[in-house]
């Protein structure tokens, strides 16, 4: 970026550290400067190829289409463009995020790093979900577009018609927000669980409803679904086996069922798949006392199993 003028690959390969190793031959410099610039190129750099004040072919990396104009991000926004970087693991956005972060550190700007904010990067735990079908949400959303889209839940796949709204962050996860068409009825749907997104309507169909906080919405149907499944399980486990159920417990009291010797396992229900996996992965050494509902679950998948059918997978 200091240079004047072109610099030629013969300069480069004099000058450059990890270009002048001895008896390098031409044709394995000529790929790693292929390769390097790239890399530069992906990584958003722009490096141009052109002929310098005597004729010779050179490069240069020219400020003025890479450097930005004087910006200044508060906490907040250099926060947002950290957390979009930290996300986007995947192609093409991931390519658009680190470009973005680079650029504003060669600005002066202090971008915050994932780690200090706190942000799952997709593909852990914490997914945002296939970049597939949040590009497709991103996209119907920006041209007011209807969508269909294909969700999975605890219940199996279902085929859905949204009116999206907006994609929103709550509790490191991702929601899209938007009034369902079938159920007539605004519904919040994780962004990791969705897939298939295809326009469904002409644009500019979708209208939003003025004044809507959709943080707010999203993180009162987060909360509404967390108390759902706020409940305590009381497992009976077979004495000293069980073990994985055992882990889980908040408490375990010793209490036989029937001529059997064994504990009662009290169990906070944060995933209901994730229980009711362990109780079947314990087979006979545990069974579900109560609530009623988590019991009858059980029962229908283990049937299910006996039938030869599968059950929860």
């Amino acid at each position: 970026m200091s240079a004047r003028q072109y610099v030629t690959a013969e300069y480069v390969r004099a000058n450059i550290v990890g270009y002048d190793a001895s008896g390098q031959s031409d044709e394995t410099f000529k790929r790693m400067l292929e390769r390097d610039k790239n890399e530069l190129r992906e990584l958003g750099i722009p490096v141009v190829t052109g002929r310098n004040g005597v004729g010779a072919e050179g490069y240069l990396i020219k400020p003025d289409d890479y450097a930005l104009p004087d910006i200044r991000l508060d906490t907040e926004e250099a926060a947002a463009v950290a957390a979009a970087a930290a996300v986007w693991r995947v192609p093409d956005l991931a390519a658009v995020s680190q470009s973005a972060v680079l650029k504003l550190r060669a600005a002066g700007v202090d971008v915050v790093a994932p780690d200090e904010l706190g942000v799952e990067q997709a593909g852990g735990p914490r997914s945002v979900g296939s970049e597939t079908a949040i590009r497709g949400l991103i996209d119907a959303i920006g041209a007011a577009q209807a969508v269909t889209f294909t969700h999975r839940s605890t219940r199996g796949r279902s085929t859905r018609r949204v009116e999206p709204w907006g994609v929103v962050g709550n509790r490191g996860r991702w929601y899209v927000i938007g009034h369902d068409l079938d159920r007539d009825a605004t519904r919040t749907f994780r962004t990791s669980r969705i897939d298939d997104v295809a326009p469904a309507s002409d644009r500019g169909a979708v209208h939003v409803p003025a004044g809507l906080d959709l943080n707010a919405l999203v993180d009162e149907a987060v909360s509404r679904a967390n108390d759902a499944q706020n409940l305590t399980a009381r497992v009976w486990l077979a004495k000293g086996r069980a073990h994985g159920l055992r882990r889980m417990a908040r408490s375990v009291t010793s209490q036989p069922l029937g001529s059997e010797d064994g504990d009662v396992a009290e169990i906070d229900v944060r995933s209901r798949v994730g229980v009711i996996r362990a109780v079947l992965s314990a087979g006979a050494d545990a069974v579900v006392l109560e609530p009623a509902d988590l019991r009858a679950t059980v029962i229908a998948e283990l049937d299910c199993l006996a039938a030869g059918q599968g059950g929860t997978r």
